[in-house]
C-alpha cells in the first residue's frame, strides 16, 4: 500500500515529538539536580542551635523552543524528493512543588564552625506538554503545515537531598561550606514527559559568604557550587558538571522587614555523555534575577518565624527551558537568646 507524501511528513513530525523532549536539551530532560535560587539572602549567616523547620512553595512557568531550518532528502520506498522545511517545537513545563526541609543545628562547634544538617524533600505536580508544527514543501509542489503534540501529568514525591553545612562568623563577615547530594527515590519514569525525580544520583558542594551589618541593615550573600552527576541507568545518559551561583542583596528597613533583590547564574561547564546521549555536547545556561521581601515575626518566647517571597525572571538561556519562577518560604526556628539583664550590686554604705 502506497504511503502519501503528507503521511510521511506526519510520521516524521510524530517521531520528532516523541524523541525531542528528553535528550534534546542539556541536563537530561532540561532538569538539573540543583534548583537555581535555592540559596539567597543570609545564606551563610549563623543559625540558632536546635531544631528548625523550613517549607517553601515553588512554582515555575518555563518554555523551551527550537526553530531549526534544514534541507534534506526524504527517502520512503520509491520516493526520493527534495524536502525543505521549518520545524518549530515548544515545550511547556509548569511544576508546582511544596518542599519540606527540617534541620538541626548543633550547639557544640565543629572545626570552629557551626554545624547544621538538613534534609530536603518535596511533593507536588508536574504537567508537561510538547507541541510542534512542521511547515515545508516537497519539490516544486504545494506547501503544507502539520501539527501535533503530547502531554503528561505526574503527582508524587520528589527525590531526597541531605545537606550538611559549616558556618563561621566574625563580626559582619560570615563564611559557609556545604555538601549535598541527590537520593533518586522520587517519582520517575524514563518513558514519561513529566517527572518529579531526576532518575540518577548527584553530588553537589560549594561555599558561600554573607555580609550582614545589624547596625545599618545592609546585607549581601553569594553561594557558589558545583554538581557532579552520575549516569542515569534507565537511559544511559550522563549530565555534565554544572556550576551555579546564587546571590541576594537586601536592606533591613527595620529589625523585622527586609527588601532586596535575588539572582542566580547557572552554567553547565562540561559535556553530556553516555551511550544514551544522541545529541552530543549540549551545555545549558540560564540567568535569573528578581525582587524579594522578608519579614521576621515572633511566635512565642522560644520560637520565631520568617516569611520570604521572591521571584526570578530568566533570560540568556541555552539548551534549557526558561521563563519565571516564584518562591514562598516559611521558616520556624528557635528564637534568638536574649542576654539576661545585668544585675547591679547594692551599694554598701559603711
Amino acid at each position: 500500500m502506497a504511503i502519501t507524501r503528507r503521511t510521511q511528513i506526519a510520521i516524521l513530525l510524530t517521531f520528532v515529538l516523541t524523541v525531542t523532549p528528553r535528550p534534546a536539551v542539556a541536563d537530561e530532560g532540561g532538569v538539573s539536580f540543583w534548583i537555581p535560587g535555592l540559596f539567597g539572602s543570609l545564606a551563610a549567616a549563623p543559625q540558632q542551635p536546635g531544631w528548625s523547620f523550613t517549607t517553601f512553595f515553588y512554582n515555575t512557568n518555563v518554555r523551551a523552543g527550537a526553530d531549526v531550518a534544514f534541507a534534506r532528502q526524504v527517502h520512503r520506498g520509491n520516493i526520493n524528493v527534495p524536502f525543505t522545511g521549518n520545524l518549530n517545537i515548544n515545550l511547556k513545563a509548569p511544576p508546582d512543588i511544596q518542599f519540606f526541609m527540617p534541620s538541626y543545628t548543633f550547639a557544640e562547634p565543629l572545626l570552629g564552625a557551626q554545624a547544621t544538617f538538613f534534609l530536603l524533600g518535596g511533593y507536588g505536580r508536574n504537567e508537561t506538554s510538547v507541541s510542534g508544527t512542521l511547515t515545508g514543501s516537497l519539490g516544486q509542489g504545494p506547501g503544507f503545515i502539520i501539527s501535533g503534540g503530547r502531554s503528561d501529568t505526574t503527582w508524587g514525591w520528589g527525590d531526597l537531598a541531605p545537606l550538611f553545612s559549616l558556618r563561621w562568623n566574625k563580626g559582619v563577615d560570615n563564611w559557609m561550606v556545604y555538601i549535598t547530594g541527590d537520593i533518586p527515590v522520587g517519582a520517575y519514569d524514563p518513558n514519561r514527559l513529566a517527572n518529579l525525580g531526576i532518575g540518577h544520583a548527584a553530588i553537589d558542594a560549594g561555599g558561600g559568604y554573607t555580609y550582614f551589618n545589624p547596625q545599618t541593615g545592609h546585607e549581601f550573600s553569594a553561594v557558589l557550587g558545583f554538581t557532579y552527576n552520575f549516569e542515569n541507568t534507565f537511559t544511559n545518559y550522563k549530565n555534565g558538571i554544572d556550576m551555579h551561583l546564587d546571590w541576594g542583596i537586601s536592606q533591613f528597613l527595620t529589625k523585622e522587614w527586609q527588601l532586596g533583590f535575588v539572582g542566580y547564574f547557572y552554567d553547565q561547564i562540561s559535556c553530556d555523555s553516555g551511550s544514551g546521549d544522541r545529541v552530543g555536547c549540549f551545555e545549558s545556561r540560564v540567568i535569573g534575577v528578581g525582587p524579594q521581601i522578608g519579614h521576621i515575626f515572633k511566635i512565642s518566647d522560644d520560637y520565631q518565624g520568617y516569611v520570604n517571597f521572591k521571584g526570578y525572571k530568566e533570560f540568556d538561556a541555552a539548551h534549557r527551558p526558561d521563563g519565571w519562577n516564584v518562591w514562598a518560604t516559611l521558616v520556624i526556628s528557635p528564637a534568638e537568646e536574649k542576654k539576661p539583664p545585668e544585675t547591679k550590686r547594692p551599694r554598701i554604705v559603711k
